[in-house]
C-alpha cells in the first residue's frame, strides 16, 4: 500500500457491535490526519479503543468503511496492514523466551546489532537482550512491546492507554518516546483517559462520546470540564 496525500484514516458510517450486543461505535464518520500525535479521548466505554482497533483490523465493523491512506482496509492483506499499522496495548504482552526472542518474532532476520538499536530507541540497555521477557517489570515490558512493534518498520503506531498502569517516571518516558517517534515521521494515535496527558502530548485531539466523534461544541465542553477537574 502506497501512502498518498490526504487523511491517514477515514471512517465512513462506521458501526461496531460488541459481543454483548451493544453498539460500541455508532455511525462514526470522520478523519485522522497523518503525522504527529493524535489523541483519542472520551469517557470510559465511549468506543475509543474499539475505534483504534478498527485501524488495523483487530476489530471489524458491522457496517461502514475504514480507509488507510485511501484504501479500504477490508481489502488489504491483514498481515501487511499490521506491519504498517502496529499496535501497543494497554497491558504489555511479552511472550515466553528472551527479549531477543521476542524481537525476532517480529523480524526473524534481526541480528544483535539491530536488536540493540531497537532497545536503545526505547531506552532499554543492551543487557536486556538475554533477559527473560516474562520477568520484566511493567514499564520494561511495555518498552519491549513498543520495540517489538518498531521491529517491522511501521508507518503508524497505535497506542492504547499504554501508560495507565505504569509509574510516573515510566509514563513520562513513554510520552517522550511517542513524541520522538512522531518527530521522526511515524504517525502516533494515542488513546488516553487522561486529558492533561493528551493536551501536553498531542498535536490533535479527537473526542469520542457514546460511540461517535463529538461535535465541536460537545468536544469543547468535554475538554473544558477536564481542564477544570470536573
Amino acid at each position: 500500500m502506497t501512502a498518498r496525500a490526504g487523511p491517514l484514516f477515514e471512517f465512513e458510517h462506521l458501526w461496531v457491535r460488541g459481543g454483548e450486543g451493544r453498539w460500541r461505535l455508532r455511525d462514526v464518520t470522520g478523519q485522522i490526519a497523518a503525522g504527529g500525535v493524535t489523541a483519542l479521548v472520551g469517557p470510559s466505554g465511549s468506543g475509543k479503543s474499539t475505534l483504534l482497533r478498527c485501524c488495523n483490523r483487530l476489530a471489524a465493523p458491522s457496517k461502514g468503511t475504514v480507509r488507510y491512506c485511501g484504501d479500504d482496509v477490508a481489502g488489504v492483506d491483514v498481515l501487511q496492514l499490521r506491519r504498517q499499522v502496529a499496535m501497543v496495548f494497554q497491558t504489555p504482552i511479552p511472550l515466553p523466551g528472551s527479549v531477543r526472542d521476542n524481537l525476532r518474532l517480529a523480524d526473524p532476520t534481526l541480528d544483535d546489532a539491530l536488536a540493540n538499536a531497537l532497545l536503545d530507541r526505547v531506552q532499554l540497555d543492551t543487557g536486556f537482550l538475554d533477559r527473560n521477557a516474562t520477568q520484566l517489570s511493567g514499564g520494561e515490558a511495555q518498552r519491549l512491546c513498543l520495540a517489538r512493534s518498531l521491529a517491522v518498520g511501521p508507518d503508524v503506531v497505535l497506542m492504547d492507554e499504554v501508560t495507565s498502569s505504569v509509574d510516573p517516571r515510566t509514563r513520562q518516558a513513554l510520552e517522550q518516546l511517542a513524541r520522538s517517534l512522531a518527530d521522526g515521521g511515524i504517525s502516533i494515535i494515542w488513546v488516553t483517559h487522561d486529558l492533561a496527558q493528551a493536551q501536553r502530548l498531542a498535536d490533535a485531539i479527537l473526542v469520542v462520546i457514546d460511540g461517535r466523534f463529538a461535535g465541536t461544541e460537545e468536544a469543547a465542553a468535554f475538554l473544558g470540564e477536564g481542564a477544570h477537574g470536573e
